[in-house]
């Protein structure tokens, strides 16, 4: 098996043409650009610690998420996570995708997303 769990036995290649085709279908990119790949590889630094509004952020990446995007979505950038609270009540939280915090617009690789 491979680093993403996917075997390299019989039926991987076709398997990755009908993923590559599928995404061709809907208008999406399978490759990324060279551009992209330049800018991709540029980003040194993680985003912001900071908000724009000077709050400090608080790295939430250990709970478990959930999507909550649709199945047909374009952009998965939308999760969700239930914590019980001691009181025995449940807090939901949402979380929405600050891409624009490194990507910036019109850059190659907001072209791909977009």
């Amino acid at each position: 098996m491979n680093k993403h769990g996917m075997g390299h036995g019989p039926g991987t290649g076709t398997l990755r043409a009908v993923a590559r085709r599928a995404m061709a279908e809907r208008s999406l990119l399978p490759d990324f650009s060279s551009e992209a790949l330049a800018q991709l590889s540029a980003l040194r630094e993680p985003a912001p610690a900071l908000s724009a509004s000077g709050d400090l952020l608080t790295d939430m990446r250990p709970l478990l998420w959930a999507s909550i995007d649709n199945d047909d979505s374009l952009d998965l950038d939308q999760l969700s996570v239930a914590e019980e609270l001691t009181d025995g009540t449940v807090k939901i939280l949402v979380a929405i995708a600050d891409v624009d915090a490194i990507v910036k617009k019109d850059s190659a690789i907001d072209g791909h997303a977009r």
